[in-house]
C-alpha cells in the first residue's frame, strides 16, 4: 500500500479514535486511486443525512493528502457499500431520466446533487446518441438536464 493511502488510513483512525466511534478504516489502492473501506457498528453516523460526513471525510483526505497522487486519482471514503449502492441507485435514475425524455421530448432536471452524483450519470448517459446531458445553476443548487439533441 503507498503511503497515501497509510497516511489517510492513519488519519481517519485518529479521528474515530479521539470521537469514540466504533468504526475502523481500512485503506487499498485501487485504479481510482486509494479506497478506504470504513467498517463497525457506529458506520451509519457516517451515513445520515445522505452521507454528508462521508462525504466530509472525503474531502478532509483529498485536500490533505490528493495531491500527493498520480493525476486523475482520489482518495474515495465508502461506508457499508454506500458508494457502490448509491452509484448503482444513480444509474437506475439516469435510465429512467431518459425513459422521460423519450416518451414525453421535454427535458428532465434532476433536483441538486454533488459533482460526484452527476458525473456518474453523465457518464451513464453519454453513450445514448440521441441525448445530452448538462450541469446547469450555480454552487450548492447544481442540477443536472437530460434533453433530446
Amino acid at each position: 500500500m503507498n503511503e497515501v493511502c497509510q497516511q489517510a488510513e492513519q488519519l481517519l483512525n485518529s479521528i474515530f479514535e479521539s470521537a469514540r466511534f466504533d468504526v475502523q478504516a481500512t485503506a487499498s489502492e485501487s485504479d481510482l486511486g486509494c479506497v478506504v473501506s470504513i467498517e463497525g457498528a457506529d458506520s451509519g453516523l457516517l451515513l445520515n443525512q445522505g452521507g454528508e460526513l462521508l462525504d466530509a471525510l472525503q474531502q478532509i483526505l483529498n485536500q490533505a493528502y490528493g495531491r500527493n497522487l498520480p493525476k486523475g486519482q482520489r482518495i474515495i471514503c465508502d461506508a457499508d457499500n454506500y458508494r457502490a449502492a448509491r452509484e448503482s441507485e444513480l444509474r437506475a435514475m439516469a435510465d429512467h431520466a431518459a425513459r422521460q425524455v423519450r416518451a414525453t421530448s421535454s427535458p428532465f432536471v434532476f433536483g441538486p446533487m454533488d459533482g460526484s452524483e452527476r458525473r456518474v450519470i453523465h457518464l451513464s448517459l453519454a453513450e445514448e446518441a440521441d441525448l445530452m446531458t448538462e450541469s446547469i445553476g450555480e454552487g450548492n443548487a447544481r442540477r443536472l438536464r437530460v434533453s433530446l439533441k
